[in-house]
């Protein structure tokens, strides 16, 4: 069990320019945010840290120059992960949650930036994609209007039909799967708004999304403002505004591969991370977290 869990939502996928660059609001929250959290590990004697980033500083034009300024004004040196470990690295943790009698899985993962989707009857899978249909893409792109209007939403929905269909033929070319698994914040969320239970009730109480009632939940939310969707229980205020996209891309990632219902996993990329790190450094020497001065020039810059 963790010793303590804390969070903050940067939506860097949210803060990037028509050239593909992160801002410079978004450089300085990412900064702040890291100089944060590594004085409180520090704090809590932590040793070592696992800094890593996704979709957002994979693909951003300045990606270099930005992490060039973290490491610079925080001393941390963030790895940035390709698409296709941030599939397998999640994978791994979907498969040791849910263990070896549960067969073949395909699992699905919506991040802001990218979707992920990966198949396999091992620990590794035998395929892995990193699709550009994250859920905070999707809304910058598609869904500026609040709420977004009906012809929009069937304009999307065509659209990612239409590019899921080869990656679909990719991933279920191994064989079909005993068990569908869906894993994010994103997919959680919809769980809960279809009738899942809630996190108090633990992470061993099973949640399922199914694809009708994930087809009314469109519907209802799609004519709320994201200001009313942040009001229903299980939405955050920093997921409500991309919660349309990200739904879409769940209904449209099930149709493509004929799934009428995917298991919910506590489990997703940080939990992948940590097992890997586990399984081949067992006795691997601590990364030593930096001394406090670059840390405190980062929450003053």
């Amino acid at each position: 069990m963790p010793m303590s869990s804390s969070k903050s939502a940067l939506r860097l996928s949210e803060n990037m320019d028509a050239d593909g660059r992160i801002t410079e609001a978004g450089e300085a929250r990412l900064v702040a945010t890291i100089a944060e959290f590594a004085d409180l590990a520090r704090s809590s004697k932590c040793v070592e840290l696992m800094p890593f980033a996704t979709s957002a500083l994979r693909e951003a034009t300045n990606s270099e120059e930005v992490l060039g300024r973290v490491r610079a004004l925080t001393g941390v040196d963030l790895e940035v992960l390709s698409g296709d470990e941030e599939a397998r690295l999640t994978f791994l943790a979907v498969r040791r949650w849910f263990g070896w009698s549960a067969g073949r899985i395909i699992n699905l993962d919506i991040g802001g930036g990218s979707l992920e989707m990966s198949n396999g009857g091992d620990e590794e899978p035998d395929v892995a994609l990193s699709l550009q249909l994250g859920a905070g893409r999707l809304t910058r792109e598609w869904l500026r209007d609040d709420p977004p209007g009906k012809r929009k939403i069937a304009v999307l929905r065509d659209w990612l039909d239409a590019e899921l269909v080869a990656p679909s033929k990719t991933l279920i070319e191994p064989g079909k799967p005993d068990l569908a698994v869906g894993t994010s914040k994103t997919f959680r969320s919809l769980a809960r708004l279809t009738g899942a239970a809630p996190s108090a009730a633990g992470p061993r109480v099973r949640r399922t999304l199914t694809s009708s009632g994930l087809r009314q939940l469109i519907a209802f939310i799609s004519r709320m403002t994201a200001a009313d969707r942040a009001e229903l229980e299980g939405v955050s205020s920093d997921r409500s505004q991309q919660l349309v996209a990200g739904a879409l891309v769940a209904e449209a990632s099930m149709r493509a591969l004929s799934l009428d219902s995917i298991e919910i996993c506590p489990w997703a990329l940080r939990e992948g991370l940590i097992l890997r790190k586990l399984d081949t450094e067992p006795n691997g020497g601590p990364v030593i977290l930096p001394p406090a001065e670059p840390v405190a020039r980062a929450e003053s810059a």
